[in-house]
């Protein structure tokens, strides 16, 4: 066996990689694998996992083998390689034929001390046949959570590797990992048959990276306003569907962000553009599906954001991982809404009972993580069997502002009982239905309706109850079951309590209020509650003293929707004026320097930073439309044909003409309203919006009787705002 001194590991790492000395279990792990053991790593995303298996590699005489199954890493990974000169070479379906003739000749040749495979290429006979004669140092399994049927990410090739590696060679296995729960950890030592392997496990908690659960409402508005308060620094958006990616790059690039989407449904030439823009600081922020960021070293990523919610904690562990890898703060947000989970669980529906299950579980810890007011990274840690004991951890949100608490003695008490009295072979589900009073079919089966602790939290929500039988999972009184998935049980520590019970202040979960589905018009719309009442006040005795000199009613000039914008985000220029919903330039210039004078004067005397950066532009889609409309009118096409070339109904193109009028834009209409409406009728309808203080529609109707038809008189209020207002 060959032998390697720590000097001579240390001199390759300065002269390969250069780095002065190792992190963490680095050079352990290093040692254990130079000495041909069976090594199985878990290892947080950041910590330097591909190091542990990259410089035994460059070391030991032969090729290493890295199993890998992503693309996108291996690319970025054998890149990395062959610019610090070691020749390392990727074996996968972009290759032609004759690149991979080259590659196996290379390998053939002992010129490639690291040849990257993706799971699927291993599998074929001919690889097989090939890498039996190839000289092979050993095998490193990366992302090994993908064996794991019980973890986020299960591969079924995966489950094959342990077989066709017996079939190459008998060579040692290195096995990485960044996520893996004890459950999880124990599935992959079995299927590897590796439960002899040595086990180098670090520590989860990353202490500079902040966590943070947003409710999910203005979700628009609150992104760019988080990207635009971190200027210029590198993020990371991630986004469950490729829909939604590129409609938040879209969006974001609109508002002068530089940013760039990252998902499958690009071409790889495009894909590979994006990503490297985004490594060579050329674009800010990317906005991807989960499969960015997976082995890619970089090192400076100040954000990483969830639009929607995770599908585990293991992959937003290990998303949010990738936030702060050089050791400065990091920020990780993720927009929550329980609309989210259930739309992921209709993703869930066509895939095996067992799936369907497991997926379940992985979601509801998802929802539990986000509603919970615990301390986020002892919730983080507790997931993968590592107890946090410093307190509150002062980097996440539920710390910085600690939710309402209250004395959980008896309920911990209760929660314990019941675990005891179902003998402890139940999830958390059954149990808060036992503690409810809840006769579901499942607790009347096993007659749990007639044990003593039935009922007795019937007063209490099953929010409530799933809040405190969490808390007693963190708080040790009762624990998993690592055997069965989802099954509660009570440890000696809980046994002890109800005998010597002591007070414990349990805390108040969340509550999320579903959001709307967003807005999908041109502008999104703002929380109306949120605004500034003060100066919302003197804008409407702006907008008085206006009309009153103007002789015109108030709505004509700028409708309440409007002025709550303006004391939300403080506009203070006449381009930020323009961009407020229902504004635009030619109000602005008509009506905008004594709101913009009041909005000054204000902002100076309450010494308040303006938030004009965060005025949501629109994305765009319907710019388009808008200027196909008003050059439709200019030549006096009627509407019913420009609503048919866009697949729209008449009342649908009457809205689009007002969302453009509301900006500030003058329509001439005249050419249709004269062909439906003679003199004398427009002018009643006329005289009516001239006389009354509000536009609404249907305020105008009762007022104007059954005489005119709503499409009437929302076309003359149109020509009435065109004439009056803009």
């Amino acid at each position: 066996m060959e032998l390697y001194s720590e000097v001579q590991i240390k001199d390759r790492l300065k002269e390969v990689f250069g780095y002065g000395k190792f992190r963490g279990n680095q050079e352990k792990i290093i040692l254990n694998t130079l000495s041909g053991r069976n090594t199985f790593v878990i290892m947080p995303t950041g910590a330097g996992k591909s190091l542990c298996y990259q410089l035994p590699a460059i070391i030991k005489e032969g090729t290493a083998i890295v199993i890998s199954p992503l693309i996108a890493l291996m690319k970025n990974q054998v890149d990395q390689m062959n610019a610090v000169g070691i020749h390392a070479r990727f074996l996968n379906s972009t290759l032609s034929k004759g690149e991979m003739t080259k590659v196996k000749n290379d390998t053939l040749a002992g010129k490639v001390k690291l040849l990257y495979v993706a799971p699927e290429s291993l599998t074929k006979e001919e690889n097989i046949e090939f890498l039996k004669r190839a000289n092979l140092s050993f095998v490193a399994i990366d992302e090994a959570h993908c064996i794991s049927e019980w973890g986020h990410d299960f591969r079924p090739e995966y489950r094959r590797i342990k077989g066709i590696i017996g079939q190459i060679a008998n060579i040692p296995i290195i096995a990485l990992t960044a996520t893996a729960t004890p459950k999880v950890q124990l599935d992959i030592q079995k299927n590897l048959n590796m439960e002899e392997a040595d086990l180098f496990k670090s520590s989860f908690n990353r202490t500079n990276l902040y966590y943070e659960v947003r409710p999910k409402k203005e979700a628009k508005k609150q992104l760019v306003r988080f990207i635009k308060e971190r200027k210029g620094k590198a993020g990371i958006i991630y986004c469950l569907s490729r829909k939604k990616v590129q409609e938040i790059a879209d969006f974001l690039k609109v508002n002068d962000v530089r940013a760039a989407p990252y998902h499958a449904g690009l071409d790889s030439a495009q894909r590979m553009k994006n990503q490297d823009d985004f490594l060579n600081e050329e674009v800010d922020v990317i906005v991807a599906t989960i499969a960015f960021g997976m082995g890619i070293d970089k090192p400076d990523v100040r954000f990483v954001v969830h639009y929607d919610a995770p599908k585990s904690i293991e992959g937003y562990y290990q998303e949010t991982g990738r936030a702060g890898r050089d050791g400065i703060d990091g920020h990780c947000l993720m927009f929550y809404s329980y609309n989210d989970i259930i739309k992921l669980e209709k993703f869930n529906k066509d895939k095996t009972v067992a799936e369907r299950e497991n997926a379940k579980f992985l979601l509801d810890e998802v929802a539990s993580y986000a509603d919970s007011s615990v301390c986020r990274r002892k919730q983080l840690l507790h997931y993968f069997g590592e107890e946090y004991k410093e307190g509150k951890c002062g980097m996440c949100d539920n710390c910085k502002h600690p939710k309402e608490q209250f004395d959980g003695t008896e309920e911990i008490q209760n929660v314990i009982l019941a675990v005891e009295q179902t003998d402890e072979r139940f999830s958390i589900e059954h149990l808060v239905n036992v503690l409810r009073g809840i006769e579901s079919q499942h607790v009347k089966s096993y007659d749990h309706n007639k044990i003593p602790i039935y009922g007795v939290g019937s007063e209490e929500s099953e929010i409530f109850w799933r809040s405190v039988v969490r808390q007693s999972l963190l708080n040790e009184f009762i624990a998993k079951d690592i055997e069965n998935i989802g099954i509660l049980k009570v440890t000696d520590k809980g046994r002890d309590y109800l005998v010597k019970p002591f007070p414990m202040e349990l805390s108040k979960d969340h509550e999320y209020i579903p959001d709307q589905e967003e807005e999908e018009s041109e502008n999104v719309k703002l929380d109306t509650k949120a605004y500034d009442t003060n100066l919302f006040e003197i804008l409407k005795g702006v907008r008085k003293k206006l009309a009153k000199r103007k002789e015109l009613p108030p709505f004509v000039i700028f409708q309440d929707p409007s002025l709550e914008e303006m004391a939300t985000i403080y506009p203070t220029t006449k381009q930020e004026l323009a961009q407020v919903n229902g504004v635009g330039m030619g109000k602005v210039s008509k009506f905008g320097k004594p709101f913009l004078e009041a909005i000054g004067k204000y902002v100076e005397e309450n010494d308040i930073t303006t938030a004009a950066d965060v005025v949501i532009k629109s994305s765009a889609n319907k710019s388009k439309l808008k200027v196909f409309i008003i050059q439709q009118i200019d030549r006096k096409i009627d509407l019913e044909e420009i609503a048919e070339s866009q697949n729209l109904d008449v009342a649908k193109l009457i809205t689009e003409i007002e969302n453009i009028c509301y900006s500030g834009t003058k329509l001439n209409l005249d050419y249709y309203i004269d062909h439906v409406l003679d003199e004398e009728r427009q002018d009643d309808i006329y005289d009516y919006f001239l006389s009354t203080d509000t536009d609404a529609m249907d305020e105008a109707m009762d007022e104007l009787g059954d005489d005119y038809t709503e499409e009437e008189v929302r076309l003359m209020r149109i020509k009435f705002m065109s004439e009056y207002a803009n």
